[in-house]
């Protein structure tokens, strides 16, 4: 529960400047990355991004923060958000 208020209470906004400045808020973790991909955990779930040359220039977990560099092929999200795994329909409307 405690977990819960906590990710509702982080912001997921993400920022991509000229394709080549990629600034995320609600960072919960950094599961992989190499120069060509960083997976990343979000409050809004599971983040993919690819390019070539990346670069983590700035990473703060405890503000939920991170800016990468480098150029950016693409964003995908993955799986679901964190805290929601397991509700089916009828619990989310039953709350």
């Amino acid at each position: 529960m405690v977990e819960d208020k906590i990710l509702q209470n982080r912001d997921h906004q993400l920022t991509l400047k000229r394709r080549e400045d990629l600034l995320l808020d609600g960072v919960l973790n950094v599961e992989s990355f190499d120069e060509g991909e960083i997976v990343v955990e979000t409050v809004a779930g599971g983040l993919i991004v690819k390019g070539d040359d990346l670069h983590i220039t700035q990473l703060n977990l405890d503000g939920g923060s991170m800016v990468v560099h480098g150029f950016i092929d693409s964003l995908q999200y993955t799986g679901e958000m964190p805290g929601r795994k397991g509700r089916t329909m009828l619990s989310r409307l039953f709350k």
